[in-house]
């Protein structure tokens, strides 16, 4: 590193970085938390068609819902989240495995990227501030200038 220009990009190159990972990370575990909800109710779904085909036929009777109301509801619930689905076909077991095991190798290998960038970033931007305090830099001062530049370029 040459310069204090070169620490700053770089700094802002790891910070970015540093975000992009802890996006991409929060993206696999929140589809990873839909992929188990959809296996669930593909689960209840099947454990409970039996009950819903004989509550069909029973005429929507009132003393066999009360009698299955904790599976008719669960069937319930389970077409609820198909419908939710927006005309998309429900997918296979199979393929919900598959998507859940590649986003769990895909976090795990971001996360060691994560880690590693994080350790360099703090690494870097607290020698930023340290040529910061020795060269007398004030950052709120420049921060203020970076708010300035933005604005002037739109």
């Amino acid at each position: 590193m040459d310069s204090y220009e070169d620490l700053v990009a770089l700094t802002d190159k790891l910070t970015s970085r540093f975000s992009e990972l802890s996006d991409s990370i929060k993206a696999a575990e929140k589809r990873m938390v839909e992929i188990g909800a959809l296996q669930t109710h593909i689960n209840n779904y099947s454990k409970t068609r039996k009950t819903y085909e004989a509550y069909l036929k029973s005429g929507y009777s009132k003393t066999f819902f009360e009698e299955h109301r904790d599976e008719l509801m669960l069937h319930k619930a389970a077409k609820q989240a198909f419908d939710q689905l927006d005309g998309k076909k429900v997918p296979s077991r199979h393929a919900l495995h598959e998507e859940f095991n590649r986003l769990l190798v895909e976090k795990k290998q971001a996360y060691a990227e994560y880690r590693q960038v994080k350790k360099e970033m703090q690494e870097y931007l607290i020698a930023k501030q340290t040529v910061e305090h020795i060269l007398g830099i004030d950052r709120h001062k420049r921060v203020e200038e970076k708010k300035q530049q933005k604005e002037e370029q739109r």
